[in-house]
């Protein structure tokens, strides 16, 4: 009589060192009752300093391995069809002093770039002009229009990104999270295209 297992591979899997990968350390599985636990425990990979920091394995290697020592299973594939696994070493502490540079560097190279922005296209004449029609008066410095300028222009930024600090307004990703999502997710391609296992095997 056929089984069906129903296999969904991790999409990314971080360790701390290198060890013998389980089916379970690299999937989510759904199968019958009396297979669920030998499955999960079933020893897929073994991992070595020859791998690198960085592993590749393919759903294909592990249905092609499950159907060759179970004949009666049906292995149903679904979600991602690779596992991108990393092995990261003890990570350094941060240095203060590196810290404070980048944030220094960043923090003018912001201020300028804003600066630039406004001189560019002549915001404060824009703001002067704004007084006069409203005013009939003419200044040279309206700060009534160029305070709260300035202070919704910070509090904007801070909405934007959605944090202040490590606290977030809402559940929502800011723009910043996204593209780092979308640049993580193109790494992962990049490496099951280089780094498969698959392709080391065939």
């Amino acid at each position: 009589m056929t089984k069906t297992l129903y296999l969904r591979m991790k999409r990314n899997l971080n360790l701390q060192e290198y060890k013998h990968l389980h089916l379970k350390d690299i999937a989510y599985i759904a199968a019958p009752e009396e297979l669920q636990s030998i499955l999960e425990n079933k020893p897929i990979y073994r991992m070595s300093k020859k791998d690198n920091n960085i592993i590749v394995i393919d759903s294909f290697l592990i249905i092609k391995e499950l159907m060759a020592e179970y004949k009666e299973l049906d292995v149903q594939s679904v979600g991602p069809a690779q596992t991108v696994i990393r092995i990261e070493t003890k990570k350094k502490k941060a240095n203060l002093f590196i810290a404070v540079v980048i944030w220094i560097l960043l923090f003018i190279g912001t201020a300028m770039t804003i600066m630039n922005f406004h001189y560019d296209v002549s915001m404060q004449e824009v703001q002067q002009k704004l007084h006069y029609i409203l005013t009939g008066v003419e200044n040279e410095f309206p700060l009534w229009i160029q305070v709260p300028y300035s202070l919704g222009l910070g509090i904007g930024t801070l909405l934007f990104f959605n944090h202040w600090f490590n606290k977030r307004f809402n559940e929502e990703p800011s723009p910043l999270e996204v593209e780092i999502e979308n640049y993580q997710a193109d790494v992962d391609q990049y490496l099951i295209l280089h780094e498969n296992r698959i392709d080391e095997r065939s």
